[in-house]
């Protein structure tokens, strides 16, 4: 099969992204029109099509990813050098709602997850040790190293213990946020049975963390203080820890339907081939899931800027609208308050993958929601409400964003890679190369492979295999982050630390 050595990605674009790695001189055929490449140019990147002024818009997926610094040539290797973001401050946005509907049948796809007594269902039967205080990590550490050895896993998925250097010495929002992503993952459904490990005269009262809760199951969350244990804590902890486990591993996997499932989308762009195939297929399975009645959750809101508009205009009403304009304003305050600039987002990693401006980072980074409407926008830390497609208040760093979209409420998170990376947070965390080479390179990191687009296979076919994919991790097949053990936390900090 002959495949082609580049991609146009929209019919009105200036450049096009090089499939392959371009030497100086090679000539590429555009809809007819000859264009010789003027500089070696490695793949993933871009080629001008058109001679641009200083000045001008460049245009990747139809959109601006921003201006020339400089007159360009026809041929030119456009990147961070000749490429400048138009990003600035807030923005005054107008709602133009687009009502584009999913046509996408429900089919029969069931996952084996377990249903929990509030009606919420987990794809793990997992035992975790949750510290209300960094103070007492140790100690979590140690019981779940105790309880593994002592019952071999025997009946569940794992244990762990999810430590964190947070809970005394925040203030104000800091505070709370740590507070919510711990109930958040002390409620989570993954979650067959609890451990809440605190230490006694930390910021993070454990009553006051108790009440947070709100009606939880009290067979399968328990509360140790350790300054108020008389004696061995381990011994005590063991002592409940023996208990819980009792419970959970007498679950069970049954069958239940998608529209249960909850899966969160990860990564904006990490090289030039992320909108170009893990994205779009991501999109894809978003939808699918969507139209099944299940959920999906996009974050990242610094990776959305630049592509904004587009998810404001899907948003169902004008109320969510607000909400999404907010979102975005807030972060770039954010940004702004602490004398940053909203678009130099893209890392040294993204820009050496052909991601020159975070425009051409956020055209990439909304298509990994496919064309669902906007259902609902969650800010930090919030638990999910409505099913359908959300967005969540949480920056672009990998783990923090991760974190949030499983203290959500999402059982797998999806995250889309060019460059690759074996992390995960305290859900599955399945990884989906956008190129080949980094699949076949890093078969311990990488689940799946969305290179096989550019090779080849079509997207139906692809999107069937990826389904089917996600269907089994739903269903107890372990990711590569969960084989390796590689699963952490991270907390959004932003204020003083005292």
């Amino acid at each position: 099969m002959n495949l082609s050595s580049f991609i146009k990605i929209n019919p009105v674009d200036s450049v096009v992204v090089c499939l392959r790695p371009f030497k100086q001189g090679e000539t590429i055929n555009v809809n007819g029109k000859k264009i010789q490449v003027l500089q070696d140019t490695p793949a993933g990147h871009k080629v001008l099509i058109n001679d641009a002024a200083k000045g001008e818009n460049i245009i990747k997926y139809g959109y601006p990813i921003g201006h020339a610094t400089e007159a360009l040539k026809a041929g030119q290797w456009v990147n961070e050098n000749n490429l400048k973001t138009n990003l600035s401050g807030t923005l005054t946005y107008e709602y133009h709602p687009v009502n584009d509907s999913l046509d996408i049948k429900k089919d029969n796809h069931t996952f084996k997850g377990y249903v929990r007594k509030n009606g919420e269902v987990g794809v793990r039967n997992e035992i975790w040790v949750v510290p209300t205080v960094g103070c007492v990590n140790g100690i979590a550490e140690r019981l779940v190293d105790m309880l593994k050895k002592e019952t071999n896993l025997e009946g569940i998925d794992a244990i762990h213990a999810w430590h964190h250097n947070y809970g005394c010495s925040q203030l104000s929002e800091d505070h709370e946020n740590t507070r919510k992503v711990l109930r958040d993952i002390v409620l989570h459904p993954n979650a067959g049975a609890v451990l809440v490990v605190g230490l006694g005269c930390e910021n993070n009262q454990p009553d006051k963390f108790e009440e947070l809760l709100g009606d939880y199951d009290k067979d399968r969350i328990k509360f140790m203080v350790v300054q108020k244990v008389e004696g061995d804590e381990t011994e005590e902890g063991m002592k409940i820890l023996r208990s819980l486990y009792a419970i959970a591993k007498d679950d069970k996997r049954t069958d239940c339907p998608l529209s249960e499932l909850r899966i969160g989308l990860k990564c904006g762009g990490s090289d030039g081939f992320s909108g170009i195939t893990g994205n779009p297929l991501v999109g894809e399975l978003s939808d699918f899931i969507v139209a099944q009645g299940g959920t999906s959750i996009l974050t990242e809101v610094p990776e959305m800027f630049g592509a904004e508009t587009i998810l404001m205009n899907r948003c169902k009403t004008e109320k969510l609208f607000n909400e999404t304009v907010n979102l975005i304003n807030n972060f770039k305050e954010y940004f702004l308050s602490h004398g940053e600039p909203v678009g130099e987002n893209p890392s040294p990693g993204n820009k050496a993958g052909g991601i020159s401006t975070l425009e051409d980072k956020a055209l990439g980074c909304t298509q990994k929601c496919g064309k669902a409407p906007v259902s609902g926008v969650l800010g930090y830390g919030d638990r999910l409400k409505v099913k359908g497609l959300n967005l969540l208040s949480a920056p672009g760093n990998d783990l923090v964003a991760s974190t949030a979209l499983a203290a959500a409420g999402c059982q797998i998170v999806l995250f889309t890679t060019g460059r690759g990376t074996p992390f995960g947070t305290f859900i599955p965390t399945m990884k989906i190369s956008t190129n080949s080479h980094l699949y076949n390179n890093k078969r311990n990191w990488i689940d799946f492979n969305a290179g096989e687009l550019v090779e080849g296979t079509d997207m139906p076919t692809l999107v069937d295999k990826f389904i089917d994919k996600v269907v089994a991790v739903a269903s107890g097949e372990a990711t590569c982050n969960e084989k390796n053990g590689y699963r952490e936390i991270s907390i959004f900090k932003n204020g003083v630390t005292l």
